[in-house]
């Protein structure tokens, strides 16, 4: 699902481009064709400047750029061909032509004439502008995607491996039995020895020691068994909200993913955030709890219970 969405995303930044594009086209934004004057001013036989007012540029451009008067740049006369270097300080529409030509700072100009100092010149043709940048930032942000996914491989593997060995030593078994007198507390009305009580353990300790493809399938296992406790099918119960809070807030031992993104990007201790991240989590593990049995006492997020079908003492 979340790839058509980001599809979409796409196509909406594309059109929407394209559109804009269209539009500057259409009102010759860029002045595509028309002939440009400046002065140029040489100083030495290859190197000067040219300069223009800014009346004129205004004037030219329908524009209304505030400063400076006097508009200078560097520029190289070689032939035929006059190269403006532009800058930060630059018009944005200068900028704008420099980059879509060859994605430089450097617009490369026809001269058409020459009178002493003054030159008339074509500016090269601007178009699809926005369209181009989109497309570039899509290109660019796959190839990054790409990179950061290769890097994450070895150090993916390497915790997934001992995740594994976790799993398959009974390490996540230990766990659950630690964890069963709290499981009990926290979701008082799920009967201790329910199905739903085993399955919800070990989502949980699945998720703290990062075994995310494990828990996922644990995860829907014990919403499935909390909702044979449910008298009102397609209400979530108490249980069922405080179960996902925890699950939301993601307390985890030993952050896999975030590791491995860190080290992708070339962090000098990608572990560094062990303490921290699981500080950060178990505070939101607690005020996820809180929050959930705070709320199921608020009458306006019950749901009054026709007599007699209550099961297993599950509320909402």
């Amino acid at each position: 699902m979340l790839n058509y969405v980001w599809i979409g995303l796409v196509l909406i930044g594309v059109l929407a481009a394209a559109g804009s594009d269209i539009y500057d086209a259409s009102s010759n934004r860029y002045r595509n064709g028309e002939q440009f004057e400046l002065q140029y001013d040489s100083t030495n036989a290859s190197a000067g400047r040219v300069s223009l007012t800014r009346e004129y540029f205004n004037k030219f451009y329908g524009v209304a750029i505030e400063s400076p008067d006097t508009l200078n740049f560097p520029a190289t006369l070689t032939g035929n061909s006059l190269k403006i270097t532009t800058d930060d300080n630059s018009p944005e529409l200068w900028r704008t032509v420099a980059k879509t030509d060859d994605n430089s700072n450097q617009i490369i100009a026809k001269v058409e004439a020459r009178r002493g100092s003054e030159l008339t010149i074509l500016l090269p043709t601007t178009s699809l502008v926005k369209t181009k940048a989109v497309l570039d930032a899509v290109i660019s942000y796959s190839e990054l995607a790409v990179k950061i996914a290769l890097g994450l491989i070895g150090v993916m593997a390497f915790w997934l491996g001992i995740m594994k060995l976790a799993e398959d030593s009974g390490m996540i078994k230990i766990i659950a039995r630690v964890m069963k007198p709290v499981m009990v507390r926290v979701f008082p009305d799920v009967p201790p020895d329910h199905p739903a009580i085993g399955a919800m353990i070990m989502n949980i300790a699945a998720n703290m020691l990062g075994l995310n493809n494990a828990a996922t399938p644990l995860g829907l296992k014990a919403m499935d068994e909390l909702d044979k406790l449910n008298p009102n099918k397609g209400t979530a119960t108490n249980a069922m909200v405080t179960f996902l809070a925890i699950n939301t807030a993601g307390l985890t031992l030993i952050p896999a993913t975030a590791i491995a993104i860190r080290a992708a990007v070339g962090s000098k201790d990608p572990t560094i955030i062990l303490l921290t991240s699981f500080f950060g989590a178990g505070l939101a593990t607690i005020a996820g709890i809180l929050a959930a049995k705070l709320l199921q006492r608020l009458k306006v997020y019950r749901i009054s219970e026709p007599p007699g079908e209550s099961e297993g003492g599950a509320s909402k």
